[in-house]
């Protein structure tokens, strides 16, 4: 191509660049405000946008075959069909993914007690798109490869034979689709969503991302458990917010049988009505055991509007409750006794009730009988 070709090429890019320039400026400055997809649109498309323009600009710009050498451009013929298939794309991604995100700005999560239904489409559109991203790009991929003249030749034999190559790719993609199909299970099932909190193998965490391939668990400590989908659809897994973000805590003590269970229960109830993460819905405290070392065991329950709270909530009662016990209580603390007798003393329990009824009842000949108390 001589300079003149050059030139028409160069001033049709100008002129797309500059179209683009002006559609860029008219989103950002008069189109932001009336519409809602102008920031999004200029957010996503900038950059594939100028890389569109350009490219319908030299193709628009291209001299005819009989102005250049034809292998010259035969060349430049090929590569421009490949530059416009993977522009295009870009931009066809872009735009579907910007008008995506004006969905997911509505649906966005902002609080713990957001509505489910909104975190279940938030979680759908975002796997969607990555699906349909997927299909794209593959379909882009496999249109720029028939552009070539041996790679289309091969093409038409693999359809010849597509029953046998179904069969083969089948089994050897037999993991990724068994992940693809357990991720869409997922996302429309309603079993897991973006930002649930869900135990898995005793692993406490929220769902950060959740791809076609893997789900994305940000734990209590920052750490991000990453896991294939197929692991939520084979094994169980425990979601504690799939119907609500409200959740009960429970705090276990091990006392005494001395133990005032009354007073402990109204200073529970005190406690946990002035706390200010008590959602107000019930509190209690229950002996829910006698264990076989001489102890009871109380159980505390508390309710949250979410599961950071309950943390939060168990740990100041259990705390409290220590200190409480502590200082009023001190005979409740946990202790194991044991009683040692001399011969031809009257038996006596195996766990004495208190110091005072062991000095009470001690037998006339002197017998030992020693208490071991345990902190």
């Amino acid at each position: 191509m001589d300079v003149g070709h050059w030139v028409a090429i160069g001033v049709s890019v100008a002129i797309s660049v500059l179209l683009v320039t002006v559609v860029h400026w008219l989103l950002t400055h008069q189109l932001s405000k009336v519409w809602v997809l102008a920031d999004p649109l200029v957010q996503r498309c900038r950059l594939s946008a100028y890389a569109a323009g350009a490219v319908v600009g030299v193709n628009l710009a291209l001299p005819a075959r009989d102005e250049v050498g034809r292998a010259v451009y035969t060349i430049i013929q090929h590569a421009m069909q490949i530059a416009m298939i993977g522009a295009l794309v870009w931009l066809a991604l872009t735009v579907a993914y910007a008008v995506t995100d004006t969905v997911l700005v509505k649906l966005a999560v902002k609080s713990s007690d957001a509505d489910r239904r909104s975190r279940r489409l938030q979680t759908q559109v975002k796997l969607l798109r990555r699906v349909f991203a997927t299909i794209i790009g593959i379909l882009a991929v496999a249109a720029i490869l028939f552009t070539f003249d041996a790679v289309r030749a091969l093409g038409a034999g693999l359809l010849a034979s597509a029953g046998l190559i179904s069969v083969v790719a089948g089994i050897a993609a037999q993991s990724m689709l068994g992940n693809l199909f357990a991720g869409l299970q997922l996302a429309f099932s309603d079993s897991l969503r973006i930002n649930d909190i869900v135990v898995f193998n005793g692993e406490w965490g929220r769902v950060e991302e959740l791809s076609l391939t893997n789900v994305t668990l940000r734990l209590w400590d920052e750490r991000r458990l990453v896991l294939p989908v197929s692991h939520f659809t084979n094994n169980p897994f425990e979601n504690w917010t799939k119907q609500g973000t409200a959740i009960t805590g429970a705090v276990l003590l091990r006392v005494d049988w001395e133990v005032p269970i009354d007073k402990i229960r109204a200073e529970v109830g005190e406690f946990v009505s002035n706390h200010p993460l008590w959602d107000g819905r019930r509190w209690s405290l229950q002996a829910t055991d006698v264990l076989e070392t001489g102890l009871i065991e109380l159980r505390a329950v508390v309710t949250t509007a979410d599961s950071d709270a309950r943390w939060d909530l168990c740990c100041d009662l259990r705390e409290h409750l220590v200190d409480y016990i502590r200082r009023n209580f001190p005979e409740s603390l946990p202790r194991n006794r044991t009683e040692v007798t001399g011969d031809g003393a009257e038996p006596y329990a195996a766990i004495w009730p208190t110091s005072a009824f062991r000095r009470e009842h001690a037998p006339a000949d002197g017998s030992l009988r020693e208490e071991q108390d345990a902190e």
